[in-house]
């Protein structure tokens, strides 16, 4: 009763031309064909859901390939802001026993699903194959409706959900009572073209050696590996992932790290990540060579850079991480992926370098409990820049933004004659259970007095505690790994608060509040930390002490030697 005539004559005049046109596609349609979809992913761990997709910048749209293998009673798929089913975006398939319907729909703050009275998931049509049900759907980056999600650069939060009986309408859809996830994945991906390759090129396959996933949620796997003896300098041009057919679904991520250069050997290790049994050693195999994550592609370098490895200075020990997600816990189940390096002895003209931009690994810079969106910012400034980049600059072709569990946000922008210029990279649903790197849609040139300022966004909303810096999984980091040529010695270029401005903030607090802050020299900045009443006046006085105090710069080479 509470629908307005449009809405209805919408919502009827869409439930009859989707039913006809899932009908007749579904008799007579032709499977896209896969190279129409470059992109894949599978939705659910069991692999039941597969969504390929093609993003059209001319049209600013994406056009969606949903591959559901064992349909039931229909099936939700959409967006939300962290993967939550509340106040989403959705299309949704249902049956009511006799016929099919497709309709745009959202969800309010309950979870109660509403038809939208703008439908912008637009049906192109459906398939019934061998291998399962194939929809066809469009969907514009902006639609202009509030109640749509806006498609934009960085993570987007996939969720699904399963019918498995029929309903009358939405209203009768429970989404607490159905087999629901989320995937996470960048769907805005950048239209670069991809690099010619050499003709010498060779590859070498980084890969789990036949291991058997752990019946665990999560499991973080560690494998130790090694370049042949007296490999000479190369650059790595490409790699790959190298997925086990099957395991799809359960390999979340993975990295390969090269280990430090001024250790003569590394322990042989295949085990779990967080084991007492792994060597302590292996915490010294740190510089990233390769990463990827769930729904990422191949990576290309330009064509006048590599990232070189091999040869004097370089150790030839490596190190593999693979992150499995395996929610439904399968036992006995065997993987051997990994990542495949392409490589050649042909060097290009310029070697890739990656520096860290953000903040240091330090406990001055701290969040305070229950935040839902406290900001952090890290300085490479003029200076730092002024001294290490070569008057030509360099170019930053691909990034990798980090934090650890609290993180919502990062962007990392140029600032030029003290004017932001450009966003290098942003991610405003970032989250941290998905991190790749990622090649920019354009290069970004930096030059000397140029600063590169990285803001976090934390939530801390879920902790009794203040959350400070460093490098544990409860601790919090901003960085921003960006991915340039020519290497220079730039390595790290951080900042973080003066600490004599925190001791003054230490001293304020213990003087305005009634509870005692102990202020002795022996009690650790986490400790004063641990130890502050959190009200409002103490949140506001840090904030704005991270908002104006004088920072302490680390502008390194990588020798971990600072710059002077």
């Amino acid at each position: 009763p509470s629908f307005k005539l449009r809405e209805v004559a919408s919502m009827y005049f869409t439930m009859i031309a989707v039913f006809l046109v899932i009908l007749v596609v579904a008799l007579q349609g032709s499977v896209p064909l896969g190279s129409d979809f470059p992109y894949k992913v599978p939705l659910d761990p069991q692999g039941l859901l597969e969504l390929s997709w093609n993003v059209s910048y001319p049209e600013q749209a994406v056009h969606f390939q949903l591959l559901v293998k064992d349909l039931r009673s229909g099936l939700l798929f959409g967006m939300s802001d962290r993967g939550k089913f509340e106040n989403a975006d959705l299309a949704v398939l249902w049956s009511d026993g006799r016929n099919s319907y497709f309709g745009d729909a959202w969800s309010d703050a309950e979870g109660q699903l509403h038809m939208d009275s703008q439908q912008d998931y637009q049906l192109l049509g459906a398939r019934k194959a061998s291998e399962g049900l194939y929809l066809l759907f469009r969907r514009a980056f902006s639609t202009c409706d509030p109640k749509d999600y806006l498609i934009e650069d960085g993570t987007v939060h996939l969720i699904y959900g399963i019918l498995e009986k029929p309903v009358h309408s939405l209203q009768d859809i429970n989404i607490s009572a159905i087999h629901r996830g989320l995937q996470r994945v960048q769907l805005l991906k950048p239209n670069i073209a991809v690099p010619e390759l050499p003709s010498d090129m060779k590859t070498m396959e980084i890969t789990a050696p036949d291991i058997v996933i752990p019946s665990n949620v999560t499991t973080y796997w560690c494998y130790m590996a090694e370049l042949p003896d007296s490999f000479s300098k190369h650059h790595i041009i490409m790699d790959e992932p190298v997925i086990t057919a099957g395991n799809e679904a359960l390999v979340h991520h993975m990295e390969v790290f090269q280990c430090a250069a001024e250790f003569d050997s590394f322990p042989q290790y295949n085990g779990p990540c967080d084991s007492k049994m792994k060597p302590n050693r292996l915490n010294y195999c740190r510089h990233v060579l390769a990463a990827w994550a769930m729904g990422a592609q191949a990576f290309y370098y330009p064509e006048e850079a590599g990232l070189a490895f091999g040869g004097p200075g370089s150790s030839k020990y490596l190190r593999l991480e693979i992150h499995y997600h395996n929610p439904l816990v399968f036992r006995g189940r065997h993987d051997s992926s990994g990542i495949r390096l392409y490589y050649t002895a042909t060097l290009r003209r310029y070697d890739a370098g990656i520096m860290e931009l953000g903040l240091v690994y330090t406990p001055v810079m701290a969040i305070p409990p229950g935040e839902d969106d406290f900001v952090l910012t890290g300085y490479c400034t003029d200076k730092c820049t002024q001294l290490a980049l070569p008057a030509a600059g360099i170019r930053i072709f691909a990034s990798q933004l980090h934090t650890h569990l609290a993180g919502r946000k990062v962007v990392t922008v140029l600032s030029r004659d003290g004017k932001e210029r450009q966003v290098v990279n942003a991610d405003s649903h970032y989250s941290p259970h998905f991190q790749e790197i990622r090649m920019l849609k354009e290069v970004v040139a930096v030059f000397p007095g140029d600063e590169l300022i990285t803001t976090c966004t934390y939530n801390t909303e879920d902790r009794s505690t203040a959350t400070v810096g460093g490098f544990g999984i409860l601790e919090e980091m901003c960085v921003n790994y960006v991915h340039y040529y020519p290497q220079t010695q730039l390595e790290l270029c951080k900042s973080a608060v003066d600490p004599g401005y925190l001791h003054r903030y230490f001293n304020l607090v213990n003087r305005f509040n009634d509870e005692e802050v102990c202020m002795c020299p022996q009690v650790s900045v986490p400790e004063q930390f641990f130890s502050i009443p959190w009200n409002t006046f103490n949140r506001d006085v840090l904030k704005s002490l991270y908002g104006f105090a004088p920072i302490s710069v680390h502008c390194n080479k990588s020798s971990a030697v600072r710059f002077p």
